[in-house]
């Protein structure tokens, strides 16, 4: 990690782009932003719809003030995109102690940018704005956008048939307990069937690419004298592409002396499963969403909580009538909830649940992906977000619920210059479960992973995440910045 300080250009420009929307609107009782000693005194009054959210002391003394930068390089290597490198950047601005606001936010604006790059196929560029309480008011804004086009998508089946072992799109009698099996079997060489070269590999069969460029716009409004409910609205507008890897040249296995070689790619699971029409949007096209959410938050804070309870009800729906190409609604509901545990200097059990349903009878197949949520969208299932021992999007359905469990210990705090780092520990389990409708939801067929990850508070507001999860077909690790809840 690097440290950067004192604050370089960009981040200086940031803060004063975005000033008139973090200024404190003075109010009755408040003391504007008069400095006041590193806790802040009793008279410095927040608005009262803030209040139910305050740090907690320990916390409150470390946060650091002003405008800086934490971020994280971002390299990879793949097959199909190649060597990729890039990085993930957070730009704060937590305002000063003398602001009435200061102990009742995580910052007053966040910038995040995301780029990157590989030498094949694979770019993006991320950006995402967060500013709550804008001038001291009851509203929150976030904006965020994206243009990037990746062949790294993965593609299992759209049905709670996913829930099954792994199959081969050729072959779908034969069975694998584990993925490394499942990978050797893909890149066996095999004759090709109907419109596919003589000799294939299925290498690429579980992958596709998607083309994405995105922008979503949300606010959402603090209710009632606490604050702690709140109503959101958004729009996101999106436009698509997709395509599969039909006759790329990929690696391949020759079954008869096991040397590695290269031959083209046979027919995708995801193009087979268009062309027998079990899943609609392979073409792509305009998306248009209008989003509603209800909240009640009670978080200490967000990036990091040890206590409070988060409880959303998110809804997003798409219609021809506001301009879309495709119909859809998708309903979520999710609970986390933090508890301080009165063990060693930091020791936070955190929990979530979560359930969700896609209405419409002919959903494309790309909603199926994730689950809409103003607090951070989740892949459903598997991946960084949900089954952490499973890989992305490993089981799809209409309908899904699933948990999350983690203890997670803080170890140890270094301060080096100017940067402060919380060095912890976070042993977790996960479960979940996906079906055809939601009736049929129930604690059948459960999928369980489990795992350890490692984590660092870098100045409090981002935290850098590092997990290993293990389920019994698969051993995955995940690194980035935020955590999975």
């Amino acid at each position: 990690m690097k440290s950067f300080s004192p604050p370089p250009a960009s981040a200086v420009a940031f803060g004063m782009a975005i000033a008139a929307l973090t200024t404190v609107v003075p109010i009755a009782g408040a003391q504007g932003t008069v400095p006041t000693p590193p806790v802040p005194a009793a008279d410095t009054t927040p608005p009262p719809f803030a209040r139910a959210r305050r740090l907690a002391d320990a916390d409150l003394t470390k946060k650091r003030e002003g405008t800086f930068v934490t971020g994280l390089p971002d390299l990879s290597s793949d097959p199909v995109a190649g060597f990729g490198y890039g990085a993930r950047i957070n730009v704060i601005q937590n305002g000063r102690r003398g602001d009435p606001l200061f102990a009742y936010t995580p910052y007053r604006a966040k910038l995040r940018i995301g780029a990157y790059n590989t030498t094949e196929e694979q770019r993006e560029l991320a950006l995402s704005l967060d500013i709550p309480y804008v001038r001291g008011t009851r509203w929150r804004l976030k904006i965020d956008a994206v243009a990037g086009t990746t062949p790294a998508k993965l593609y299992f089946g759209l049905t709670e048939s996913t829930l099954g072992a792994l199959r081969l799109p050729s072959d779908a009698a034969r069975t694998f307990g584990t993925y490394a099996a499942y990978d050797v079997a893909r890149q066996t060489l095999r004759a090709g069937g109907p419109g596919e070269a003589p000799q294939v590999t299925d290498a690429l069969s579980n992958r596709f690419g998607e083309s994405e460029l995105m922008l979503n716009l949300k606010a959402d409004r603090a209710l009632g004298a606490a604050g702690r409910w709140r109503v959101l609205a958004g729009y996101e507008i999106q436009r698509l592409a997709y395509r599969t890897f039909a006759g790329r040249s990929a690696d391949a296995i020759d079954p008869m002396t096991g040397e590695k070689i290269t031959a083209p790619n046979g027919t995708s699971l995801l193009a087979r499963d268009g062309a027998a029409g079990r899943v609609s949007g392979l073409e792509g096209g305009r998306v248009s969403i209008l989003q509603q959410a209800l909240i009640y938050d009670t978080r200490d804070f967000e990036p990091d909580p040890t206590n409070g309870l988060y409880f959303e009800v998110g809804n997003e729906w798409s219609s021809p009538t506001i301009g879309s190409e495709f119909a859809f609604d998708k309903l979520f509901v999710q609970v986390k909830a933090f508890r301080r545990l009165p063990l060693g200097p930091r020791t936070i059990l955190a929990g979530r649940l979560g359930a969700g349903n896609i209405f419409g009878d002919n959903a494309p197949f790309f909603e199926f992906q994730d689950q809409w949520s103003p607090d951070g969208s989740v892949n459903a299932l598997g991946g960084s977000r949900s089954l952490r021992g499973y890989r992305a999007n490993r089981f799809l359905g209409r309908a899904m619920w699933f948990g999350n469990a983690e203890l997670r210990v803080r170890m140890t705090e270094v301060v080096l210059g100017r940067q402060r780092f919380g060095l912890g520990v976070a042993p977790f389990v996960d479960a979940g479960t996906v079906r055809d409708e939601w009736r049929a939801l129930n604690f059948g067929r459960v999928r369980t992973s489990y795992g350890a990850g490692a984590r660092v508070a870098w100045n409090q507001s981002t935290m850098i995440s590092l997990d290993i999860g293990k389920s019994r077909e698969d051993r995955l690790l995940f690194l980035g910045l935020g955590q999975a809840f």
